[in-house]
């Protein structure tokens, strides 16, 4: 990435940069301010009197702003610094159930429609004074609820043409569900960045005797929504893929979806093979460790479950269970949502990190430059392979 930031000072800045966390984004925002605070402490030392690099090099990007709620759960956004002329980065987790607020005496939890509705909130509270508003929403608000069966909402799209009606200029997240959905806003930025350099980067650095090759190890998607994104995961790794059909109950309909009555395993043989589940999210976490179950039937050895996001909706307990029974062997999943202090201690847990990613991203973009050299990972995968001795 030496040659990107290299690059980036032969150009003006946008405009001042600024980056606001929303609420239970704090530790994820502060990571990637300080990544940019130390970049920029050596870029660009000669334009440093120019005024197009005005606020360009400071002790923190991180503009302050406060979202106060009412006794009756009714809320408002405050912004505490200037950003008049600045391309303002808000930073959003919509899926943090940490963040609460005080309504009628009760303590309750922000839902992701409470989130939605405080960055809403913020991008008013700018009132067109920002040059550029750009929205980095690592996991995408209503992103499952992408497409219509019979009569229901399209809440994704209409909420990413709500942003954009509030003008929003750019959208970056992670791994969209299904990134069809850009099609709503045809005439803005739509980033969907897939983060599998830092996860092969997370299973290289803590896996051992981990043998990457077709007879050692195999990319297993858990359905058949998720088979594009395994088919790239194994195409960087050079190893086979095999994939699950869940074959649901159409007649029933349980918590808004069909039953899943049965996982079949499509694809070559998995006995004596290490595996990858590669996923974007885990709900519950309940079909993903019936996967996992059903591979080890099958002869499965060591099984690593890697999604984008983790939500665990239903608690640890059962993950824990199936840990001790040898279901598998370690879950990886980003901090692009809330990560709970209990899940970051489980043995079987391994984090992975997004933050000098996305500062990559807000540093390249402030500076009005391509991301396609951020967006194709291939070359840095084969290189951290090449370099643990993965790779011939």
């Amino acid at each position: 990435m030496a040659r990107l930031t290299a690059q980036n000072v032969q150009t003006i800045p946008y405009g001042p940069l600024g980056i606001i966390s929303m609420p239970g984004c704090e530790a994820l925002a502060d990571k990637v301010d300080k990544y940019l605070v130390t970049w920029r402490k050596s870029q660009a030392l000669e334009h440093q009197s120019s005024i197009a690099f005005y606020g360009y090099q400071r002790d923190s990007y991180i503009i302050d702003i406060s979202n106060p709620r009412f006794g009756s759960g009714e809320g408002k956004a405050v912004i505490n610094d200037t950003v008049r002329g600045y391309d303002l980065y808000i930073v959003c987790d919509c899926f943090n159930y940490s963040v609460t607020y005080d309504m009628y005496g009760m303590t309750v939890p922000k839902s992701p429609d409470d989130h939605f509705a405080d960055l809403k909130r913020v991008i008013s509270a700018a009132s067109s004074k920002a040059k550029r508003i750009s929205v980095i929403m690592p996991m995408l608000y209503e992103g499952r609820q992408h497409k219509r069966s019979s009569r229901e909402s399209l809440d994704c799209a209409m909420a990413l043409q709500e942003l954009v009606n509030l003008g929003v200029e750019n959208i970056i997240t992670f791994d969209a569900h299904d990134q069809r959905v850009q099609n709503s806003i045809p005439h803005k930025s739509f980033e969907n960045v897939m983060p599998t350099y830092q996860m092969i980067k997370a299973i290289v650095n803590n896996i051992e005797d981990l043998n990457v090759d077709k007879d050692h190890l195999m990319v297993i998607s858990p359905d058949e929504g998720a088979m594009n994104r395994c088919i790239f995961f194994a195409t960087q790794l050079g190893v086979n893929l095999g994939m699950f059909y869940k074959r649901r109950d159409y007649t029933k309909v349980v918590h808004g979806r069909n039953p899943i009555v049965e996982h079949q395993y499509l694809g070559d043989s998995v006995s004596g093979k290490d595996i990858i589940i590669v996923d974007d999210m885990i709900s519950s976490g309940e079909s993903m460790l019936e996967v996992a179950k059903k591979l080890k039937q099958l002869g499965a050895n060591r099984i690593f479950v890697c999604t984008t996001f983790g939500l665990f909706c239903n608690g640890l307990d059962v993950f824990d269970k199936a840990y001790e029974e040898g279901v598998f062997s370690k879950v990886f999943t980003t901090n692009g949502v809330y990560q709970s202090p209990e899940l970051l201690s489980r043995e079987w847990y391994q984090s992975v990190e997004l933050s000098k990613y996305i500062a990559y991203f807000l540093d390249t973009l402030n500076h009005d430059m391509s991301v396609s050299s951020l967006l194709d990972t291939s070359t840095k995968i084969d290189t951290i392979l090449r370099k643990n001795g993965l790779r011939s």
